[in-house]
């Protein structure tokens, strides 16, 4: 069996537009080259864990949240999942998508939070697949997805300060530090 095939050997991808790269977008490599530091913070933290929150957005346009494992090999992150699952189908008609590392057992989060947002083009490179498939021998059949990044958040805390780091290909980074100094409601 191969990816994006089922046991018949016909294709499981669903016939619709093939999301390409958008404006604003770069892949894994491309944002570590940027910021070095600042994306093994983010993969370090999405590695503390094997499975993530993915949200997508459903036909109906409402949100979608599933588990999900995210990999980073060739200088991608990457999303696999089982063939014609509802996430699979959602990142098919509409690639967006916003990815929440898993937060662990308990509310310390000593690494802080991190999500990553973009859009989820389809591998179909076979060379590249195959190389997926030696690596990491995935179950098969299978979709795999690398990520187009829009936004890297990762919030955390100094002393009693939230401090909220985000990264955009067109903006770059930006840091924010809050308190909690405002009315109460």
């Amino acid at each position: 069996m191969t990816p994006n095939t089922s046991a018949s050997g016909a294709s499981a991808r669903v016939p619709g537009p093939v999301p390409v790269p958008g404006p604003g977008t770069v892949n894994w490599a491309a944002f570590r080259a940027a910021e070095p530091e600042f994306a093994a913070t983010v993969e370090r933290r999405f590695r503390l864990y094997r499975h993530q929150v993915l949200a997508t957005v459903r036909q109906d346009g409402s949100p979608r949240v599933s588990g999900l494992e995210t990999d980073f090999r060739f200088g991608e992150m990457l999303l696999g999942m089982m063939p014609r699952s509802r996430k699979a189908l959602d990142l098919f008609r509409d690639p967006r998508f916003a990815i929440q590392a898993n937060p662990g057992p308990d509310a310390e989060m000593a690494d802080g939070d991190a999500r990553v947002g973009g859009r989820a083009i389809e591998v179909t490179d076979p060379a590249l697949l195959a190389r997926f498939i030696e690596e990491a021998t995935p179950p098969e059949p299978f979709h795999l997805f690398r990520v187009e990044i829009t936004e890297v958040v990762h919030t955390g805390m100094d002393g009693e300060r939230i401090v909220l780091r985000s990264w955009t290909p067109d903006r770059g980074m930006r840091t924010v530090r809050r308190g909690n100094e405002g009315p109460a409601v």
